[in-house]
């Protein structure tokens, strides 16, 4: 059994907990934590039989703590990664990433000279209709894949109000993008591979805070293209289709995989709804014990945030960028 501290203590935090804690077959269990403002994690931490320390110092000198899962506010992963592999503890790390494609490339440095696991929590990975998607591309099933559409939105920023970290253009840049839009980046790496080039639209239309609506078009090293957005002012959508000279493939909502072929009879399946943060933790904890390796890898994890901050850049330049040639 994995013994883990977990960083961060607010909603997410505690989702994240919740998934595995007091199951035995997850193969971790929260042992510590720390938090921002401890006062209102003491109550969950005693129903969770989870020890609150003070700091993450604090986390990091502690004996029985093996491994961290970072559920804090974007710009801090990257220093928090390098200190936990100087401790020698694995990590789990909550996208995004980084903030920059240098940073990241210096986390992953670190954990693979500290010989430690490093995880990135892209739970869209596992799900079981995912599986199904690339199963089918890398079958031919599709043809040729010649575009992909991501669209991944909701009204997380209904709530935010100014003090809020994620209400700071700094931590959020593209509005969406660090909440929501980047799990969609990953998902189109893991389907397409590596992205070429992009152009963004992201502005506030209605928001006082940041901006509530990103769109990008933009091209794969395969030569096939993409269009995506992320808006954080609207009801919650979760889709990702694929367009191939065979027919099209659409993933709607997690569960809904519809398929159209230029030729046949289309389909539709339903899969079960999966606890996609109780499979990363267990997947997590697996590569730790020697198992599988952890399902994303770190030259995905850099390659993505290499998209986000090429999409910034872009988004401010108001023109199309080249991305960075993924690692490897």
């Amino acid at each position: 059994m994995l013994n883990a501290a977990v960083i961060g203590l607010g909603r997410w935090g505690q989702v994240m907990v919740n998934s595995v804690q007091g199951k035995n077959q997850a193969g971790i269990r929260f042992v510590a934590g720390s938090t921002r403002t401890p006062a209102k994690a003491e109550a969950f931490c005693a129903e969770k039989g989870i020890r609150l320390l003070p700091s993450y110092e604090a986390v990091l000198a502690d004996p029985e703590v093996q491994a961290v899962v970072l559920a804090t506010p974007h710009g801090q992963h990257a220093e928090q990664v390098i200190a936990a592999a100087a401790a020698g503890k694995h990590i789990f790390v909550e996208k995004p990433f980084t903030l920059t494609k240098a940073s990241a490339e210096a986390a992953v440095a670190a954990a693979e000279k500290a010989g430690v696991v490093l995880a990135l929590g892209h739970n869209r990975r596992f799900l079981p209709a995912v599986a199904e998607m690339k199963r089918m591309i890398a079958a031919g099933e599709l043809g040729t894949v010649l575009h992909a559409e991501g669209n991944m939105s909701g009204g997380q920023a209904f709530a935010w109000v100014d003090g809020m970290w994620r209400a700071d253009r700094h931590e959020s840049p593209l509005g969406g993008m660090g909440g929501m839009g980047i799990h969609m980046i990953d998902m189109l790496i893991n389907l397409m591979g590596p992205f070429a080039s992009l152009a963004v639209n992201s502005y506030p239309r209605v928001s006082a805070h940041v901006d509530d609506t990103t769109a990008m078009l933009a091209r794969f090293t395969s030569g096939a293209s993409a269009t995506f957005a992320t808006i954080n002012l609207t009801a919650r959508v979760w889709r990702v289709a694929l367009l191939g000279t065979k027919g099209m493939l659409e993933l709607f909502n997690h569960e809904r995989l519809f398929f159209r072929p230029v030729e046949g009879e289309e389909w539709t399946r339903t899969y079960p709804a999966t606890d996609i943060e109780a499979a990363e933790l267990e997947a997590f904890a697996a590569a730790v014990a020697g198992g599988p390796a952890y399902p994303l890898p770190l030259s995905d994890a850099i390659h993505g945030v290499s998209v986000f901050e090429t999409m910034i850049a872009a988004a401010s330049a108001g023109s199309t960028l080249a991305v960075p040639k993924a690692p490897g």
